[in-house]
């Protein structure tokens, strides 16, 4: 684990500091991620003095001894245009959380009542992180670009508005709170990587050895292997009938 303990009594009064104005203006969340988003940019930058500052026709959530860190919760694609400006200047750093615990609160819209807390079955871990990197593939190599997924734990809250009987399924969710930082993986060339990849593949493997190996869906392990392939992570080295064989590098 990269995350000290200094880090994580700084993070959990970082959260109590950010809560504690947020409820006061809003009550229990702001909907659109600005719970979560504010608290990962006061983490990663205490002086205001330095986030939310313009350059050139675009605003960089942390701008600081020439380098810019943007918080991005989710919709990598509407990032492009700003990472073209800024990566031709400026060291960027992408810090993208992952849920890795999760407890869910469901809201009665009409009621206003909050229910209890369940616990999530799903743990989150840094595969969860391939599908909003497609969205930036291009950009994966570029020199100036650092990435860091940040894992946490989380409660998260849902309006009862979906379409299922009991309105859960495709609910809207509402906000998400951070409790506690678990990890930190920092990306920057090839071999960062492997955080990443299983721990355990063949010498020579396909995508489906990296499914299993990984605990994950197919369609996750082949957009995966894309962009391993696509940043030298690993090699494509032939066929085996259709299926592709990849090495690591």
């Amino acid at each position: 684990m990269s995350v000290s303990r200094e880090d994580e009594i700084l993070f959990e009064e970082t959260c109590k500091e950010v809560l504690r104005t947020e409820r006061a203006q809003n009550g229990i969340g702001t909907l659109g991620e600005k719970t979560l988003h504010a608290i990962l940019k006061k983490f990663y930058e205490p002086d205001i003095s330095h986030q939310e500052i313009r350059i050139e026709r675009f605003v960089a959530d942390i701008f600081r001894d020439e380098e810019i860190i943007e918080i991005q919760t989710r919709a990598f694609q509407s990032m492009r245009k700003k990472l073209e400006v800024f990566l031709e200047k400026y060291p960027v750093t992408i810090v993208y959380p992952i849920i890795h615990t999760k407890w869910l609160y469901w809201i009665d819209e009409e009621t206003g009542e909050v229910s209890k807390k369940r616990k999530s079955p799903k743990t989150g871990t840094t595969y969860d992180a391939y599908y909003e990197l497609y969205k930036i593939k291009s950009f994966l190599t570029h020199p100036n670009l650092k990435l860091c997924l940040v894992l946490l734990d989380a409660e998260e809250y849902r309006l009862l508005n979906g379409w299922s009987h009991d309105k859960k399924r495709g609910s809207t969710r509402y906000d998400r709170i951070p409790t506690k930082i678990v990890d930190e993986f920092f990306i920057q060339g090839t071999k960062d990587y492997t955080c990443m990849m299983p721990d355990v593949l063949p010498e020579t493997f396909t995508s489906q050895d990296f499914k299993e190996a990984g605990n994950i869906a197919i369609e996750t392990a082949r957009l995966a292997l894309n962009i391993l392939t696509y940043t030298g992570t690993v090699n494509r080295v032939g066929k085996k009938g259709n299926t592709i064989l990849y090495t690591r590098s």
